[in-house]
């Protein structure tokens, strides 16, 4: 802040109490740093020039830094009303609709703010946001390269582009972007590029993705740090009798996260803890999101309070270890960590990465896919779990298996499968599945049908290399029942790399399918060396392309060998840790209890391993 001004504009107000100009100018100072001292200026500024569009933006825009964006929406209605010709009101509603789960409303707004305003780069990056959360991918794409065209230092839309381009299996100067985005990371802290997103890019390592995510951490929390000094009060807080566990996440409903944690919260001993469970995701109203509402003691929709209000209601409940289940992925709400709302604070199982910040202060892992060698990379202490770091709910149900016609694959050959996002598969990774397709007579290769557009890109990269974009078969969405169901049809599922399979790894594994990959040096890319592991099936973990293409190829060419790893996986499935749900409640309570017993202690956080009694 520019402490002569703001002085000076504080005199000034002494001496003309009633001018609305020197309210308002002192809330913009205020607005980046201290946006409650803001809004009380604008709102002053508001009573002697009621109805002032200006000043009811700056209202909206200090309710938006604090995540309030009802109010905030509300008051930039109240802006467009008394000038609709505002395209930073359009733009500025736009980006409160899209916060509130609003997309198509959120899109409407910023096409009127570029009607406005047709060469703002920041409407056509937002809206290319918007669009592709409405699954259109194509216009997204454009908004992007729009948004670049006009503000070529706007990077978080290079890497918006980036990313949707590997949605749809777009590689045309592949190389070079992620050579300029990783050189972003090195050397322009502020360029915003999203640690999700990078960590799919190949090429990209374990420092560098810290890098990235303390980045991130720094442009998108740092104004939160003084809101969270209020509430760093843990000390004079009464004691309780079991310690209070507070998982965070927008995904209690439809979605992966059921499949991997459910279970372990209905499990969870009720002796010893008291579960709390703070949603932020749509309600679906779905049966998974009924299960979820009803394996928590205590359940609390926060999608509409603002970052401060749902801390504070975090701190209110006097949760000991508040465990992010989200982190830096879609719909991420990360900043509620960021106000300190419990004295221990946990990044696990969402994001698969650091979060490069210091408001957590354990990563739940394994051996596998973090090894003390990594640690440096890692800004969190590192929690070791026996076998796995991630659960699994036995729970999962399968519908009857259809027959191969019924799924549009042929009868006989081998059926190799891919049932990850497209965004996963990378030119060197379908270059090995084309070589693997090649050497195995009548075989074809079985993909998720995410988009169109991925779609007839793969068919045409097949072609280019020699394979009749006839033996890739497309699966198309389909309910988890019937989508575990299908797994039988296939042979063995081939995995991705950097960005391994995970949640479909053990769906994998769950429905007897072996699963081969090939595993990295970041922690995404070594997610299925860890539950292979834990399914012991280590034989099927290979360390280069080369090897994974000739295990493939072997395997193939086997099928009794193929037919006892998947006998092997359905008699022992239940025996297995990576699906031995009720032993991964004790390990991660046993984690509580031992992160808890440090923080009693005095001592500052330290990684460890959960050993069994």
């Amino acid at each position: 802040m520019q402490t002569q001004r703001l002085q000076e504009l504080q005199h000034a107000i002494r001496r003309d109490p009633q001018n609305p100009a020197l309210h308002y100018e002192l809330g913009n100072l205020y607005l980046r740093t201290q946006p409650n001292e803001a809004l009380a200026c604008f709102k002053t500024a508001l009573k002697f020039a009621p109805g002032h569009p200006q000043i009811l933006l700056q209202i909206g825009n200090a309710y938006s830094s604090m995540a309030r964006y009802e109010e905030a929406a509300s008051h930039f209605r109240a802006s467009i009303k008394s000038d609709p010709a505002q395209p930073a009101a359009h733009y500025n509603l736009g980006n409160a609709l899209r916060e509130l789960g609003k997309p198509e409303q959120a899109a409407a707004s910023y096409q009127v703010a570029l009607r406005l305003d047709p060469n703002d780069a920041d409407s056509h990056n937002n809206l290319g946001n918007v669009q592709r959360e409405l699954g259109k991918l194509d216009q997204s794409i454009a908004c992007y390269r729009t948004a670049l065209q006009l503000n070529p230092r706007l990077h978080h839309a290079r890497m918006h582009l980036m990313h949707q381009r590997q949605h749809i299996c777009d590689w045309e100067n592949w190389e070079s972007e992620i050579t300029e985005i990783r050189r972003l990371v090195r050397e322009e802290p502020t360029a915003q590029i999203s640690p999700f997103a990078f960590v799919s890019l190949p090429g990209t390592t374990a420092a560098e993705q810290r890098q990235c995510a303390k980045n991130w951490a720094a442009n998108r929390f740092a104004g939160l740090v003084p809101d969270s000094t209020h509430l760093e009060t843990f000390k004079a807080r009464p004691a309780h009798n079991r310690l209070r566990i507070g998982y965070l996440s927008a995904d209690f409903r439809q979605h992966p996260l059921t499949s991997l944690a459910a279970e372990l919260m209905e499990l969870h001993d009720r002796q010893g803890f008291e579960i709390f469970g703070y949603s932020y995701g749509p309600n679906d109203k779905s049966a998974e999101r009924k299960r979820w509402e009803s394996a928590f003691d205590h359940f609390r929709d926060i999608r509409l309070l603002s970052l401060q209000q749902a801390a504070q209601m975090i701190f209110d409940d006097r949760i000991d270890i508040l465990v992010d289940l989200t982190g830096y992925t879609q719909s991420s709400r990360t900043g509620i960590l960021a106000l300190r709302p419990a004295p221990l604070q946990v990044n696990w199982l969402g994001f698969p990465g650091t979060f490069g910040a210091p408001f957590a202060d354990y990563l739940i892992t394994d051996r596998y896919i973090t090894p003390p060698s990594d640690a440096a990379h890692y800004s969190e202490q590192l929690v070791y779990m026996p076998h796995s770091y991630q659960p699994n709910d036995r729970k999962r149900y399968a519908a009857a298996p259809p027959s191969r016609s019924e799924c549009g694959l042929p009868e006989t050959g081998v059926v190799f499968c891919c049932f990850n996002q497209t965004f996963k598969i990378t030119p060197q990774v379908f270059d090995s599945f084309m070589k693997i397709l090649s050497k195995t007579d009548g075989s074809v290769l079985w993909l998720l049908e995410c988009n169109r557009w991925a779609k007839e890109n793969l068919q045409r990269e097949a072609q280019a290399r020699g394979i009749d974009p006839q033996r890739l078969a497309f699966a198309p969405r389909a309910a988890q029942a019937d989508h575990l169901a299908r797994h039988r049809c296939a042979d063995l599922f081939l995995d991705t790399q950097p960005y391994n399979a995970h949640t479909s790894t053990s769906d994998a594994l769950w429905m007897g399918l072996p699963v081969l990959t090939c595993t990295g040096e970041t922690f995404a890319s070594r997610v299925a060396c860890s539950l292979l592991h834990a399914a012991d099936l280590p034989e099927l973990i290979t360390d280069t392309l080369e090897n994974y293409e000739r295990l493939a190829v072997e395997l193939a060419a086997d099928p009794a060998r193929l037919a006892a790893l998947r006998q092997r996986l359905i008699a022992s499935r239940d025996a297995l840790p990576l699906f031995d749900t009720p032993a991964f409640a004790r390990d991660i309570e046993q984690a509580y209890r031992t992160m808890w017993q440090g923080h009693e202690q005095g001592l500052p956080p330290q990684s460890f391993s959960v050993l069994r009694p």
